[in-house]
């Protein structure tokens, strides 16, 4: 029942076919005031390529016609199916009640309605009539409502003798009331929904970076907006309160505390992480930019370019990145004293670097000087806290009556009728009808869910590679809601993925304090810095653990050109050595290889639907190996003109090849993963078009790393919400939308 309008509809379907094909037909109710002064119903879900059945009362009886169009017009008749009034059909002095049987009505043009699942049904509420009311194909004004519901046919079958007895009409127990309130002709074989579903003009799924760029910019348009998080609140600005004890008493949580970033690894209450992706995945508000170092690079025009797999019409990626680093500046000083804390590390490791040639700026004053070039690290942290978009796009979405922001709110699957999205299936009930969640009939769905959680997603909604789709069809959970096999999409869903193959070197100076490896940090700080930092958000804790970053170009034996990125922290997350060392004198430098990089791997999901890596991204290609390793010697080169300075990992019993031969391959994984869902021109090697659509669909697009077609020369989280910015431009200016 429809309790704005006091609409009821209703259905009823014959028995399953034991063996061969499914009965074609059902039997349909609409129950309505004589305010509707028309009533339309879609059997797919919505308004283009779907059978559509539209009637209304005239001197006492009702007019029907079917309809249908492939586009935001009127629709015309429609041949085929063969309705007929059942004797049940009754109007009153306040009410009209429609009782049909559709034969012929479970396959149109373009679509189909699997009877033995559930699926998305649409109406249409007018209160105008049609311009001639004998007329079935009169035309008609734009409805003056609209709205979807979830109708599980599975459940909605009955014998085929109670069948029959609708058919004769005596299975009827009520009459069309006299009243405002309407009911439905049976408890029992009502499909109607208990839930009532808001459409939006685009869905938006997870709230990383990606997906809350798109949400502000998109509801700053006008358009009404739904952001849909997994997770809970990170931030204390977005109800969190998982705070460490000696911050008690403030809404400074672990995630706004930036010198609290090296303790996300080791809680013994880890929650923020997903636990259904077997990498390091942030599960909240804010997504990886909630998790991560939050080191924040401006990203250099070779980033965009077509020799890194961006399409025509990327490259002018400036004005974009303008409008995030005008939301969101840089600091490589992010201490509200404006002093930098622990530079040790930074002091030691420039004079390394000093002698092979390199310089030292400030580093996102220069993005596109990336060769023998070295600065102090750069976040995106405000006000000694940490921002990103959490704290700045966000925040003015939110404040907009056309956005909407849900927490623990997990989205399975899109809901499709062949290429057109209807909304998006979610383990909310309260939200729609089963938990579907419709779009408006020009809506669309954006999947921000990260370069794990998008390919899942497309998978669980029938696009993707036949062996991912086959796990899902082979799950009870999923199943149900997979999109019949004829309408399974075949795309590279999971292939082309890149992340920085990382080796860590670890280092001894006297001058270098470790900070007690950032191992006390959440339960028993250094006293005076933790008071320094509740008091002003200033000292230690006002900054993560990265101190230095570095790079320098390599052409590889193949003749490609390659970058080595180099991060340098006090601290180590683990030594191996056969020197005896001082452990509050060891620092890290990590040698990355990052844009240029041509070694790809795969993500997929098991018969559990976990998601993971299917196939590893690093070293595919033996020549990044081999450009590594010579970037690490390069490093070392010459140690032995830095007085105190002692390799500890590997040791001198190791060479470098050795160590890197026999690193653990977790220990590569950098989570920057992207190029699970690819951008490009052509859907035999990309997911979505240049516009961010998913490809043979048409308003599903994926606005977040997984797009990204290959890794940026920096840590990729300026570069990721560059083209967040870019992707959402191009999608408001696309033809066809709300």
């Amino acid at each position: 029942m429809d309790p704005v309008y006091n609409v009821t509809y209703g259905a009823v379907f014959p028995p399953l076919a034991t063996s061969g094909a499914n009965p074609t037909e059902f039997i349909g109710e609409i129950v309505a005031p004589l305010a509707a002064e028309w009533i339309g119903l879609s059997l797919g879900g919505s308004m283009t390529d779907s059978l559509l059945l539209v009637a209304w009362p005239n001197a006492g009886n009702i007019v029907y016609s079917t309809r249908y169009t492939t586009d935001y017009v009127l629709p015309t008749a429609y041949a085929g199916p063969i309705i007929t009034n059942l004797p049940s059909t009754t109007v009153n002095a306040t009410h009209w009640r429609w009782v049909f049987r559709c034969q012929n009505c479970t396959v149109w043009t373009g679509g189909s309605m699997d009877v033995t699942s559930a699926g998305a049904w649409a109406w249409a509420y007018s209160s105008v009539a049609v311009t001639t009311p004998s007329d079935p194909n009169s035309s008609m004004e734009e409805h003056t409502d609209f709205g979807f519901w979830g109708q599980n046919l599975q459940n909605a079958h009955v014998t085929q003798a109670v069948y029959n007895a609708y058919l004769a009409g005596t299975a009827v127990s009520s009459t069309p009331p006299t009243s405002t309130t309407t009911t439905s002709v049976s408890s029992t074989t009502s499909a109607a929904p208990t839930v009532s579903a808001t459409p939006y003009d685009y869905i938006i799924v997870g709230s990383g970076p990606g997906g809350i760029i798109a949400a502000d910019r998109i509801s700053q348009a006008g358009k009404k907006v739904l952001l849909l998080e997994r997770g809970g609140p990170s931030t204390g600005q977005t109800g969190g309160t998982y705070t460490a004890p000696w911050a008690n008493g403030t809404t400074l949580t672990k995630f706004d505390i930036p010198g609290l970033f090296e303790s996300m690894f080791s809680d013994s209450n880890p929650f923020y992480w997903c636990k259904d992706i077997n990498v390091f995945a942030g599960c909240l508000v804010g997504g990886g930019g909630s998790v991560n170092g939050a080191l924040y690079w401006y990203p250099p025009d070779s980033d965009f370019a077509a020799a890194n797999g961006w399409p025509t019409g990327w490259q002018n990626h400036q004005p974009y990145t303008s409008n995030v680093t005008a939301r969101l500046p840089s600091t490589d000083h992010p201490s509200t004293d404006g002093n930098r804390y622990l530079e040790q590390s930074f002091n030691v490791t420039s004079q390394l670097l000093n002698v092979q040639g390199y310089r030292q700026i400030t580093i996102n004053d220069s993005p596109n000087s990336k060769d023998h070039v070295y600065g102090y690290s750069a976040f995106d942290f405000l006000n000694g806290k940490r921002a990103g978009p959490v704290a700045t796009y966000l925040q003015t979405a939110k404040v907009r009556p056309n956005f909407t922001f849900k927490q623990y709110v997990m989205v399975s699957s899109v809901v499709r009728n062949g290429s057109q999205i209807l909304g998006v299936q979610t383990n909310d009930s309260t939200l729609g009808p089963n938990g579907f969640i419709p779009v408006t009939p020009k809506g669309r769905v954006i999947l921000s869910a990260g370069s794990f959680g998008t390919p899942r997603i497309l998978f669980q909604s029938g696009i993707g590679p036949s062996d991912m789709l086959s796990l899902v069809q082979g799950n009870t959970v999923a199943a149900p809601n997979l999109p019949p096999q004829a309408q399974w999409i075949n795309l590279p869903v999971g292939y082309n993925v890149s992340d920085n193959p990382s080796i860590n070197l670890v280092f001894t100076h006297p001058t270098i304090d470790a900070y007690e490896n950032w191992a006390d940090v959440w339960t028993n700080p250094r006293p005076a810095d933790a008071a320094q930092y509740l008091k002003s958000q200033s000292g230690v804790f006002a900054g993560a653990s990265p101190k230095m970053n570095f790079w320098r170009s390599y052409t590889g034996t193949d003749g490609k050109q390659r970058w080595a990125q180099g991060t340098v922290r006090p601290g180590a997350a683990s030594v191996n050595t056969t020197y005896a060392y001082n452990a509050s004198q060891i620092f890290t430098i990590t040698m990355y290889l990052s844009e240029g990089i041509t070694s790809r791997g795969r993500i997929g999901i098991d018969s559990n639907l976990g998601a993971k890596p299917l196939v590893n991204p690093w070293f595919t290609d033996p020549v990044d190996k081999t450009t590594l390793i010579q970037a690490l010697g390069d490093i070392i080169s010459n140690i032995n003109s830095v007085p105190g300075l002692t390799m500890i990992t590997p040791d001198n019993q190791t060479t470098l090849a050795t160590y890197v031969n026999n690193y653990d391959p977790g220990s590569l994984n950098s989570n920057h993963w992207v190029g699970s869902a690819k951008i490009g021109t052509s859907s035999a090697n990309a997911v979505v078009d240049s516009n961010c659509k998913v490809f043979n669909t048409n308003n599903l697009f994926v606005v977040d790393a997984s797009m990204v077609p290959a890794l940026p020369i920096g840590n990729p989280t300026g570069y990721i919400m560059s083209a967040s910015e870019q992707a959402v431009a191009k999608i408001l200016a696309l033809a066809g939308g709300p």
